[in-house]
């Protein structure tokens, strides 16, 4: 970070912004970048891999794949460089251990060691202001360290969803399943037959409950969901189109009516459901509990948690079942919200901008409420004319105005980095100190790329 201000500063060095940097280098990027993360090392999801959970893409639509397969950064040449592309490709799996593709990020991670800061937990950002217009950005970190820069790449991932009932509950027993394996990890070693609740009717959910009952035999371990029963994710091949980079450029350019009309129909492409290998999992560990007639594992559906509060001894859930209206309290040692992200929006559970950006609120444009986002991922503000050569991106945090792409997903993340990065040189290399470049695949076309397939 020798350069003041940077030309790019990223905030958050996970799959996202691992994938810019990727991107930057391979199409030859002329700006000084650095990142910054809040990680002491490098990882991915470290609290939330499972041994037995698979991720939930093809791995060949990794970090770099899509765009550019001939990349030294795939997840092929990480297997072949460690010296386990045979054994892997004779595994009897349809997708990669998350464990090994947590290996995976951070392999690529470690290339890229020159250009990150670990450890720096971004605070506050601050707007830098040069006769009216917004000049660059002084982003304050937890250490007291300050950083300048041009222009800004946010990837802090989404804001976990807590719901409304456990809001404003500040008990290390109730936490949000980001944060399961070391809360997890600690309750084992305090309670011989603890009482686990798993709220939520997702993927997570579920392996959740696998994990707990496989880990403690002797636990106490309840699920709770709305539905009627745990739903199959719909992963027709029509439906996994959402992931196809045209799908982008079609949600985007919808109206709002569609863009709900969308979502309602793709939701179970990626939330509330779970793959059928773990549904076939849970409902046989349930049947074996049956014949042997064992309690340690029970499904509450078709049950919401109507309040909740931390007792001294437990934390209490009161319950009620939708169709008799009957409600219950029960104890729990630890209550584990597999509850989902906040998305962008105007009403709860979404938010309408990152937490990040608060003091630039004022000058940030909002549609229908919201923060308002182009299709290269800039951040639009009020007064376009007053941010021209400071641009700011969100790299992950755009599926309300994106699409499924943007849920989370590793599908488009090296076509929405490519797009980012030729934006990030269009707007900041064409500013009267930066000539415009014509490097490594870069062009001085108009600054709105969209995502392609071949932007390598």
């Amino acid at each position: 970070m020798k350069r003041d201000p940077l030309d790019v500063l990223g905030i958050g060095f996970g799959p996202a912004n691992i994938a810019l940097a990727i991107a930057a280098e391979e199409l030859g990027s002329t700006l000084t970048m650095a990142f910054l993360e809040k990680n002491a090392v490098p990882g991915w999801q470290e609290d939330m891999l499972l041994p037995a959970s698979d991720i939930q893409n093809h791995p060949l639509r990794d970090l770099v794949t899509p765009r550019n397969p001939r990349s030294r950064y795939t997840f092929v040449n990480f297997l072949f460089e460690n010296n386990r592309l045979f054994e892997h490709l004779n595994l009897p799996l349809a997708h990669p251990l998350r464990l090994e593709y947590r290996q995976y990020v951070t392999w690529v991670a470690g290339h890229f060691d020159r250009l990150v800061q670990y450890g720096c937990h971004a605070k506050a950002i601050a707007p830098m202001r040069s006769h009216g217009a917004i000049s660059g950005y002084e982003v304050t970190f937890n250490n007291g360290q300050r950083v300048r820069a041009r222009s800004l790449v946010l990837a802090p991932g989404r804001t976990p969803h807590l719901p409304a009932e456990f809001e404003g509950i500040a008990d290390a027993r109730v936490i949000h399943f980001t944060r399961f394996l070391g809360a997890f990890n600690e309750l084992k070693h305090r309670h011989s037959r603890p009482r686990i609740a798993i709220v939520g009717g997702s993927q997570t959910a579920v392996e959740l409950l696998l994990h707990v009952v496989g880990e403690l035999p002797k636990a106490e371990v309840t699920g709770i969901h709305r539905n009627f029963g745990f739903r199959q994710k719909d992963t027709s091949p029509f439906s996994d189109e959402v992931y196809f980079p045209g799908f982008v450029d079609a949600y985007f350019h919808a109206s709002t009516k569609h863009k709900q009309q969308l979502r309602k129909e793709l939701l179970f492409t990626n939330y509330s459901a779970s793959d059928r290998d773990v549904l076939d999992a849970l409902y046989v560990h349930l049947y074996r509990d049956k014949i042997q007639n064992k309690a340690g594992l029970s499904i509450k559906h078709l049950t919401t948690v109507v309040q909740a509060r931390a007792e001294k001894d437990a934390v209490a859930l009161t319950l009620r079942h939708a169709l008799s209206g009957a409600t219950e309290t029960l104890p729990f040692d630890l209550v584990v919200l597999a509850t989902g992200f906040k998305d962008l929006g105007a009403h709860p559970p979404a938010e309408p901008y990152p937490q990040l950006l608060a003091a630039l609120a004022d000058d940030l444009e909002m549609t229908d409420g919201a923060l308002t986002v182009d299709l290269d991922y800039r951040v639009r503000f009020k007064h376009e004319h007053l941010v021209t050569h400071a641009p700011l991106f969100l790299n992950g945090l755009c599926e309300s105005s994106h699409g499924m792409g943007d849920a989370g997903s590793f599908s488009l993340l090296s076509l929405r980095s490519a797009a980012i990065v030729q934006s990030l040189q269009c707007r900041l290399a064409t500013s009267t100190a930066y000539p415009a470049q014509r490097a490594g695949g870069l062009t001085d076309e108009p600054c709105q790329p969209a995502l392609s397939s071949r932007t390598a």
